[in-house]
């Protein structure tokens, strides 16, 4: 990624903690590091990560661990890691490797960008949805009872290590949620990935492995473009946000748990998007249709579970709370079709509502 003398590399393939040391070897050199993971993931690739290290000849890493979930996002488990890792003894040469999902890199991310005001950071993120989206662009955050993300920092890290060989581990569940950020990239700026992706999609979500490096290279490489023009967020970048405006309302009104995987609640969120633009005269419905099929072909949600019971006034509020809304006036990115985003600002409520109750009656 090109940020000028901020940019880093994204290494993407099969096997790469295993051979994580000449990757370092030209980032950090021999500088003194912490790993920080979840317990779920800590099990399965610690130990690899630890004896590629020390192999690399570097000494026996520290390492902190948290519990799995969104709840290691709350500001009581940010400060609990922060005592944890200060109490390591670091300093400004240490560097945090952030190695597990997106819960993990958002929050090693945040720890890295606020300890010692600022340390260094490398993603090693270990599911679909991190590789492709979460671990790229500099975005850390930690989540606030008033929603998600909402406290939090630009940081970029030093290095994306991409190792495909961590997704052979994930439930089907998993690599679903992960595709809906893939298709992301599709509908926001790239009608031909999309089109490539109802081809393919089934082969990316089954781990075929041309074809699943070819999506996740093609998304951090859209996404890549799009943070060098606006890092942030200040224009562009907002547009990466598709179908977030909606999922993280989702979210919160479902409590952050495993009912609603954030994946799932961004597709569902996508389907919303495209609907409103369909009301509000911008896209055609056809196309609607074809964001619906799928995501549903592909075992991704396009409405709200009815067993979660949303109430359409309180997920506006949510909105409201959202980080793009401007004084409490509504903004969504929308569409003029497939690959054709944009950012909508000052949306009516009474609008949005209709098409949750529309979602919500499905």
């Amino acid at each position: 990624m090109g940020l000028d003398r901020r940019g880093y590399d994204i290494a993407i393939g099969p096997a790469l903690i295993g051979r994580i040391g000449p990757l370092l070897a030209n980032v950090i050199t021999d500088r003194p590091v912490v790993i920080v993971s979840d317990e779920t993931v800590a099990k399965l690739y610690l130990p690899r990560l630890t004896a590629a290290l020390e192999a690399a000849g570097r000494p026996a890493p520290k390492s902190v661990i948290v519990p799995p979930g969104e709840g290691a996002k709350s500001l009581e488990s940010f400060g609990r890691t922060a005592e944890q890792i200060l109490g390591l003894g670091i300093d400004r040469k240490t560097v945090i490797l952030a190695l597990g999902g997106g819960v993990v890199g958002d929050l090693a991310g945040f720890l890295a960008a606020t300890l010692l005001r600022g340390i260094d950071f490398i993603q090693i993120p270990t599911t679909l949805l991190a590789q492709v989206d979460s671990s790229v662009g500099g975005k850390t955050a930690i989540d606030s009872a008033h929603g998600k993300n909402l406290i939090g920092a630009f940081h970029q890290p030093l290095l994306v290590v991409a190792d495909t060989d961590t997704l052979t581990t994930l439930p089907s569940r998993e690599l679903e949620a992960g595709y809906a950020e893939i298709v992301k990239y599709g509908l926001l700026g790239d009608a031909d990935f999309f089109d490539w992706l109802e081809e393919n999609g089934t082969a990316v979500i089954e781990g075929e492995p041309a074809e699943l490096v070819h999506a996740i290279a093609t998304s951090c490489q859209a996404k890549a473009r799009i943070v060098e023009e606006d890092e942030r967020e200040s224009g562009q970048r907002a547009l990466l946000n598709l179908g977030h405006t909606f999922g993280h309302a989702l979210e919160a009104e479902s409590g952050f748990g495993d009912a609603l995987k954030h994946g799932e609640a961004v597709s569902i969120g996508m389907v919303l998007a495209f609907d409103l633009s369909v009301r509000l005269g911008h896209c055609p419905v056809n196309d609607l249709m074809r964001v619906r099929h799928h995501l549903a072909s592909h075992g991704l949600p396009i409405s709200p579970p009815r067993n979660l019971q949303f109430e359409p006034r309180a997920l506006i509020r949510r909105m409201a709370h959202d980080k793009k809304a401007e004084r409490g006036r509504l903004t969504f990115v929308l569409a003029r079709g497939v690959g054709q985003a944009f950012v909508a600002h000052g949306v009516e409520a009474s609008v949005v509502e209709a098409a949750l109750l529309h979602a919500l009656a499905a």
